[in-house]
Parts: structure tokens; sequence; C-alpha cells
């Protein structure tokens, strides 16, 4: 054999060793996997006593060593009869929210047993977590409104709302955090109308839940038909591979004769919620046509 031949036919077994050392280097070398933006994220539910008292009031509180990322509530049995007063997380500029206090009156006298449930979403402790509030003036006009903005370099979470002096003559029309499906919210708008003619003076409160940027935070929604239907539902969902961390609501055109009496993550004490439904109910007799829409706050799975 010819020194050239040989030296061919060596080639390929070279070439085998060093694609050999190659593979084995991408073995040992793999890709770094994705990270959580909220481990341990569930959603926790109590609900109060079933009868036909005024007054409603129950807390939901995060297991220990979880914080409160988001809330939800629903009423059950009253139908547009009772209205949320406050959805109010706990907590502070400087502290983590822990729990949410729900508490919900009859708008109109209403003989019949109901009950109000609190829901916590909940995850294990998140980087920079704080609750901040802005109330607006105290006065007796029709309508109030106040935006709660996170801090300069947190990104917002979850929601909260209260509504101070009216004792259920008052409803919460908007619940609007901002944002997109692009965009992490950073403020949450809430807007409130008399229900029914009020003389005293009132107040809203908006509540933001807010932390440092969470991967892949964005804000999605979902509309309701436009109709004069007594009740509209309608589920916004996270967008596949995301989980829920909080959510708001908008009613549009029925300006405080609507009553939002659903506002319920989905999700369990040992699963991540993925989605929120509202559900709507005319409080009074309403002709014109009106929609629901829900707004869902949503980070990487």
């Amino acid at each position: 054999m010819s020194a050239q031949a040989a030296a061919r036919r060596r080639r390929p077994r070279a070439l085998t060793l060093v694609l050999g050392v190659a593979v084995a280097a991408v073995v040992v070398v793999p890709a770094a996997p994705a990270s959580a933006a909220v481990p341990g994220l569930v959603r926790i539910a109590v609900t109060s006593a079933s009868n036909s008292t005024d007054f409603r009031s129950v807390t939901a509180t995060c297991p220990v060593g979880k914080v409160l990322t988001g809330t939800g509530y629903e009423l059950n049995g009253a139908t547009g009869e009772a209205v949320v007063d406050d959805l109010r997380p706990n907590g502070g500029p400087a502290v983590a929210p822990t729990a949410v206090t729900v508490g919900a009156y009859e708008a109109e006298a209403f003989a019949g047993n109901w009950s109000l449930t609190a829901f916590a979403i909940c995850a294990n402790p998140v980087a920079g977590l704080v609750r901040v509030s802005a109330s607006s003036a105290s006065n007796s006009d029709d309508f109030r409104s106040v935006t709660a903005t996170c801090p300069v370099g947190k990104a917002l979470t979850g929601t909260g709302h209260e509504l101070n002096g009216i004792m259920g003559e008052g409803v919460v029309d908007d619940f609007r955090p901002n944002g997109g499906v692009a965009a992490a919210p950073t403020s949450v708008f809430v807007g409130a109308y008399e229900a029914d003619a009020f003389a005293g003076s009132w107040s809203a409160t908006a509540y933001a839940i807010c932390a440092n940027p969470l991967t892949g935070l964005v804000r999605t929604s979902a509309v309701s038909p436009s109709d004069s239907n007594d009740f509209h539902s309608v589920t916004a969902a996270c967008p596949l591979g995301k989980v829920l961390t909080g959510a708001g609501y908008e009613l549009n055109g029925i300006m405080g004769e609507g009553v939002v009496d659903d506002f319920r993550p989905n999700g369990g004490p040992a699963a991540a919620p993925a989605a929120v439904t509202s559900g709507a109910y005319e409080e009074d007799v309403f002709t014109g046509n009106w929609t629901n829409t829900a707004y869902a706050i949503c980070a990487t799975a």
C-alpha cells in the first residue's frame, strides 16, 4: 500500500475521534432549564357561614411559608342582591401580604341565605413582594376612581379594592390592571359608582400587590358578548406555559347597575391557577347592552 493511500485510510479514524470528543462535550454540558417565576403557586379558598344576615366577611390566609400574589371572591346564593365592599390584602409598603379579607353587604333586602368565599393565590416567597395602596377623595359624588401604582422597578402581580363609608350602596365597576399581552402590568385602576342615591361621603381604595419583575409577566383579557341579558360571564386564561398570579375585571356600559358576583380563579390547594372567571348580574333592571371583561395576570409556570 502506498504512503498516500495509507494516509487516506487513517483520516476517517482521526475525524471520528474528534467528533466523539465533541459529542461527549455536548453531553456533559446540558442547557440550563427554565425556572418558574412563582414556584409553589396554589389557590386557597375559605367560605363564610350561609345565612340571611346583611353583612358577611371572611379571610383566606396563605399556608405557612407562602405569600399572597393575588385575590378573588365568590358570592353564593345572592345572584346580584349582594355586593363586595372590601377585597383587602394585608401587608404594606415594606411587608409582603399573606392573606385577603373579603366583605360583602346585601345591596337590597334579601330574605334568602347566602355565603361569601375568599380566594387567596399564594406562592413560595417572591422577591420584593409588597402591598401599596391609594385612596380617592371622600365626598358624596356618584362616581369615584383611583389608581394604585407599583413602586419604580416593580411589577403588578395582584389586585385589591375597598369602598369606605358606603356599606353596600356602592359597586366596583372597573377593577382594571394595566399592561397587555406583551407588557407587564404595573398598576390597577378602581372605578366605583353609587348603586342607589347615597347622600353621605364615601371613598374608594385601590390595592396593588407588587414584586420585583417576574419572568414572562403579562396581562391577558377576554370580553363577554354585548347584549341586555341579566347575567354575563367570561373567563380569561393564561397563555400556554404560564400561571395566574392575580386578576381583574371591568363592566362596560352599565355604569353602576351591574354587580360582579364571581371573581373566581381556578386551581386549588395543590394546583396552580391558570384562569379567572368573572360573572356579573344586573343589580336593577337595565335595558341597555353591556359587557363584562375578565383580566388575567400571568407569569411563566
